[in-house]
């Protein structure tokens, strides 16, 4: 199977890029820089280095809040050709911060309280409602860019003052306390692959990585698992970070990101995510092509088989009974093979020529 990586080749890209190598027949690493697109009225033309874009089975297609509008080109003409990992659509949505709350709202996934304006004036206005501290986001940025802190009616107002001549709406949203931590959880499918706490250094409030925070490895409770892999099938994405926040009500997500950096993460935990990203589309690739995976069991599932082999053998041995006047005494493999105990309760049903014990529960 032919795949390709559709990215800026930043190291993260250069790292999922050796290990699709490792799962796909031939993987091309292709430079967003270098393509275009073509719209007539006959339709769309991608071109990659002047020559039209070859055809694949799987195309990881990624980039920063800038190339939107491209990525969204590019997938949008290819999407029901090969298997990406994310919608066409969602290059626009999950790149605007606003967008992805709208959608996220409408599956019920917990975030903070988000405000949003027209213009600077009616953000003035706001600003005099609102419980402080306060976020202020621009809609759009990566790695913490555009995120600012406000603690007062008057630094807020300067903030909107200063932000005015860039004509950008903003978006306003309660400052969740967390003693400057957050949580970062990479979501490949329906599972976290890789999590961690990121702390923000002294005198900073964003723990970004790329801000000066540093990362350490979490294993996510089960609940706060769910809300991650939650908010990237409500998006429609198989492949994402979702950035979270601990309150005492429960994880509350802040944001989104497509192109997650992995340096930090895979520092942090010691798990290759690039490997686990990798393997994950070579399945689902295998899945759409209709082809069934040969993969060999683990060590661990051998080790179960053979296990429940030998039960099975144990369950069929012929044995005599030892009876000790009306008692009846059970060989040692039942209780191996049973895992019976005393401290439980069991439920017996004996008549002639046959006895059944099963545990009570």
């Amino acid at each position: 199977m032919k795949a390709a990586i559709i990215s800026l080749r930043s190291l993260s890209s250069k790292w999922v890029y050796e290990a699709m190598k490792r799962y796909f027949d031939e993987v091309d690493d292709i430079n967003l820089k270098d393509i275009r697109v073509n719209i007539t009225g006959k339709g769309m033309e991608i071109t990659y280095q002047g020559k039209p874009l070859p055809k694949y089975d799987c195309i990881y297609a990624k980039g920063s809040f800038r190339y939107a509008n491209i990525l969204r080109s590019i997938t949008k003409e290819i999407y029901s050709e090969c298997y990406m990992p994310i919608k066409s659509e969602m290059f626009s949505i999950g790149h605007d911060k606003l967008l992805t709350h709208i959608e996220l709202v409408e599956h019920k996934i917990p975030m903070p309280a988000t405000h949003v304006t027209s213009t600077i004036e009616a953000a003035k206005e706001m600003l005099e409602n609102v419980i402080y501290p306060i976020v202020i986001k621009f809609p759009q940025g990566t790695q913490g860019k555009g995120v600012m802190f406000a603690d007062s009616y008057s630094s807020a107002s300067s903030l909107m003052d200063a932000m005015e001549s860039l004509q950008q709406s903003v978006l306003i949203q309660e400052f969740i306390d967390t003693g400057g931590e957050d949580i970062r959880a990479i979501v490949i499918g329906d599972k976290v692959a890789a999590a961690m706490v990121r702390k923000a250094k002294v005198g900073e409030k964003r723990a970004n990585i790329h801000a000066g925070g540093v990362g350490e490895g979490l294993v996510m409770d089960a609940h706060s698992q769910q809300v991650a892999v939650n908010t990237a099938k409500a998006l429609g994405i198989d492949i994402c970070a979702v950035d979270m926040l601990e309150t005492p009500k429960g994880p509350v997500v802040i944001e989104i990101n497509l192109s997650p950096g992995l340096q930090g993460i895979t520092d942090a935990t010691g798990i290759d995510v690039a490997d686990k990203m990798a393997r994950y589309m070579y399945k689902k690739t295998q899945e759409r092509k209709g082809v069934v995976s040969k993969e060999q069991p683990t060590a661990q599932e051998l080790i179960r088989e053979v296990e429940k082999k030998t039960e099975k053998q144990l369950q069929q041995v012929i044995s005599c009974l030892e009876l000790r006047g009306e008692r009846i005494l059970l060989p040692k493999m039942v209780t191996t093979a049973t895992k019976f105990n005393d401290q439980d309760e069991y439920v017996i049903e004996a008549e002639e020529g046959s006895l059944k014990i099963k545990k009570f529960s």
